[in-house]
């Protein structure tokens, strides 16, 4: 069952101080965390098990080195979370990452008021919320809209998040920014997981990095 957007409360800098101003959360079906981390370029020997916690501080102490990354598998899909990380929606890395799959990421900075959300399939953009342009598609007078130029393939909204629109279109009729809400929304629409504080809490990552450019 879908939750309501009230069930995403919990998400909040009280509970998750280091994670909910600044994250990304990226869903890719059918790769395990190994081939995840090998898509992304990094050699699996080079990555350790941690906490949620283990992460953060990995994330904080690393950050002008690095990118660092957790993956977990959650059933036939592999979680990627970021903590004031940009690989979930650099589209240089998602698109081959979504090669013969389905990926699916939000991520929101606070200090800077990004927020973004990513369908794609296959190296194909089928729905997104860029900053500043808002959502590819809409719902106004009862019907999809495409608010602006779609990349290939995203043409028209698939059938898969009509309904999830109109809801949300409903629950939040000053159209939202995705972090207040609907990104969690789609992700379990376009996902089956639900996002819980258990799911992030009690998983045990497999943790890497990616240099960053000097």
């Amino acid at each position: 069952m879908i939750a309501t957007p009230d069930d995403f409360s919990w998400f909040s800098r009280g509970r998750f101080p280091e994670l909910a101003d600044a994250y990304c959360l990226t869903y890719v079906r059918g790769l395990t965390p190994e081939e995840l981390v090998t898509r992304l370029g990094v050699q699996v020997d080079d990555c350790s098990r941690m906490t949620l916690e283990e992460l953060l501080r990995h994330s904080r102490t690393g950050f002008h080195q690095r990118e660092s990354f957790g993956a977990v598998a959650v059933g036939d899909w592999v979680l990627m979370v970021e903590a004031n990380g940009l690989l979930g929606i650099t589209e240089e890395i998602i698109l081959p990452l979504s090669a013969g799959t389905r990926l699916v990421s939000h991520f929101y900075l606070e200090v800077k008021s990004m927020d973004h959300f990513y369908w794609i399939e296959d190296g194909a953009v089928r729905f997104e919320f860029a900053r500043d342009d808002g959502y590819s598609h809409w719902i106004e007078d009862g019907r999809i809209q495409l608010r602006f130029p779609p990349q290939e393939g995203s043409q028209e909204m698939p059938d898969e998040l009509a309904e999830t629109m109109e809801r949300i279109d409903v629950v939040y009729p000053s159209c939202l920014d995705p972090y207040e809400g609907p990104a969690f929304l789609l992700a379990e629409r376009l996902t089956g997981i639900t996002m819980t504080p258990q799911l992030l809490q009690e998983s045990i990552y497999l943790c890497g990095g990616i240099p960053r450019p000097r």
